[in-house]
């Protein structure tokens, strides 16, 4: 007896000492496995360097929050979680979150919270939720606060595309919680020290004098605007991350190509978004005007990188809304807005990680692209059009008039026309076995070079649009006629973020979760099948087990 109960106590001291020892190493070694097809508990290494680096606490403070809310809500409400503690988990300092509900707070200091939020792109969801006496409305917030001791951003974490089923549009913005929480953090850990430049001195950005793109970068990179004209060498360019072409209404000289050819060579990143013809909008009353070939001097440039901007105008009936003079209304001129098929609403993207997840992106008289041979270029197109379009060669008619009638739907006939492209990949310069122009030493040329090139048939893609009651620009993507918010800013963001760093966390973007739904006709059919298997199994298995234990003891000590 008392020999039994040393052994008992060894063993009890052998266990006790086994798990000290468990307790010891997990608090010395940190590791993580994740069990899980899709990987739903690792994050990219990317995302991993930006929680290496913080060095203070970062609280998250989860905004959709409500009554009843829908399965599917509290689907994604679970998913921020579960990213916040994956977070924490590779983070040196503590991430933690809590629930906050904006329609909290006193009416008086309600709509100022509402509009910060708005600035942070989070802008509230009506949700539909089904009651035993019928529906109603709920006014949720489906965003994310994240802030330190210093600093607050914030960040939409419900994001789809257009045509997208409510499950599709869910699954799509839990494959992008990590992004969007990382991106938040990035900004409060990081600097931004990334300088991008707006070429200058060609009438560029004429509307908005730039605004557009200050304002939706502003946080993220410094914008300079830089008269390519002062460049005496590549050198004065190549410290910027990106450099943009916005609607050049005159043409780039010789020298100019050339500085743009070399800083693609030396490995820069260049975003080209130009028109392939010249149109006065103010000449387009009565019997309208016509749109007309453009020479901007990039033709020969983009050709040999394996893209062409043709001379036409692209008309989609998925289209927006241009304001006209509809009469007086007493002593004041009214603003009527009427189809548009010039400016298109473009729902259908590319699955990469710069467009997935876009909402609609707003062009006004854009060109259509088209690709040639260029070898060890990668042609990526980003954007399309509906399946409703027609393209209108130069000269093309561009009169207010045609709102008036009823569009030829026979005469929209072509489909998915490409409204943007990314070029990745080995470019061979345009001044190869060619004379360089005056001024440039043929010892400091390229013939090649790793680089990336954005190609857009719509010099105002990134211009902000004016208030039409003050005059002054409005933020990236707000449409005051079409009452929309379009997802201009994002693309945007996505497209410099992806330009700087490809292998960042944008890359994160790529990630897919499967959706698994149940079939509800074999739920519907095979309902009490399951419901027996589910209660009988256990307990039969259970009875078998008891039976073959009492039977084996049985056996054993009655041969005794």
């Amino acid at each position: 007896m008392i020999q039994q109960k040393q052994h008992n106590a060894l063993y009890l001291g052998i266990l006790l000492g086994g798990l000290i020892l468990l307790f010891l190493m997990g608090q010395l070694v940190h590791f993580r496995i994740d069990l899980t097809e899709e990987k739903r508990y690792s994050i990219h290494p990317a995302t991993e360097e930006i929680l290496s680096g913080i060095e203070s606490p970062i609280h998250v403070e989860i905004l959709l929050v409500g009554d009843d809310l829908p399965g599917g809500m509290r689907r994604l409400q679970r998913s921020i979680e579960e990213t916040v503690r994956t977070f924490n988990a590779y983070s040196p300092e503590k991430i933690t979150f809590s629930y906050f509900d904006p329609l909290s707070i006193p009416q008086e200091e309600q709509e100022e919270f509402v509009v910060d939020l708005a600035n942070y792109g989070i802008n509230p969801t009506n949700l539909r939720i089904r009651q035993s006496g019928g529906q109603r409305t709920e006014l949720v917030f489906p965003g994310i606060l994240v802030y330190d001791e210093e600093y607050e951003t914030g960040a939409l974490v419900l994001k789809g595309e257009m045509g997208m089923s409510e499950d599709q549009i869910l699954n799509q913005s839990i494959e992008n919680l990590e992004f969007e929480l990382a991106n938040s953090i990035r900004k409060l850990t990081q600097s931004g020290d990334n300088a991008l430049a707006m070429i200058i001195g060609h009438d560029e950005m004429s509307e908005d004098d730039g605004y557009g793109l200050v304002e939706a970068l502003d946080g993220d990179f410094e914008v300079f605007k830089v008269p390519l004209e002062q460049a005496r060498t590549v050198e004065d360019l190549i410290n910027f991350k990106i450099i943009f072409i916005q609607g050049p209404k005159e043409s780039y000289t010789e020298r100019e190509i050339y500085l743009l050819d070399q800083y693609v060579m030396n490995g820069g990143n260049l975003v080209v978004l130009t028109d392939g013809v010249a149109l006065d909008i103010s000449q387009a009353d009565g019997e309208g005007t016509l749109a007309m070939p453009f020479d901007h001097g990039l033709d020969n440039l983009l050709f040999k990188y394996g893209i062409r901007i043709n001379k036409d105008l692209i008309q989609d009936l998925n289209f927006g809304y241009f304001p006209v003079m509809g009469g007086n209304f007493g002593d004041q001129e009214q603003l009527v807005p009427l189809p548009w098929p010039f400016y298109i609403q473009s729902t259908r993207m590319q699955t990469h990680p710069i467009t997935k997840g876009l909402d609609m992106v707003y062009l006004r008289f854009a060109s259509s692209i088209d690709t040639v041979m260029a070898k060890g270029i990668k042609k990526t197109p980003l954007l399309f059009s509906s399946e409703n379009s027609r393209i209108l060669p130069a000269p093309a008619r561009v009169a207010f008039r045609d709102m008036e009638q009823e569009p030829d739907l026979n005469t929209y006939n072509q489909s998915n026309l490409p409204l943007a492209y990314l070029l990745e990949g080995e470019f061979t310069s345009l001044y190869k076995n060619r004379f360089l122009p005056d001024g440039f030493d043929q010892e400091d040329f390229r013939e090649s070079g790793q680089g990336k090139v954005v190609v857009i048939g719509d010099g105002e893609i990134f211009q902000s649009q004016a208030d039409p009651m003050t005059g002054n620009p409005l933020n990236l993507g707000d449409d005051p006629f079409n009452q929309v918010i379009f997802a201009n800013k994002l693309f945007l963001r996505n497209l410099s973020q992806y330009l700087i760093n490809p292998e960042g966390i944008i890359a994160s973007r790529t990630r897919t979760f499967q959706i698994r739904p149940l079939n509800r006709a074999k739920i519907a059919q095979q309902k009490s099948y399951w419901q027996l298997i589910n209660v009988l199994a256990p307990v039969i298995t259970l009875l078998i087990i008891g039976s073959g234990i009492s039977f084996a003891r049985k056996r054993k000590f009655s041969k005794k």
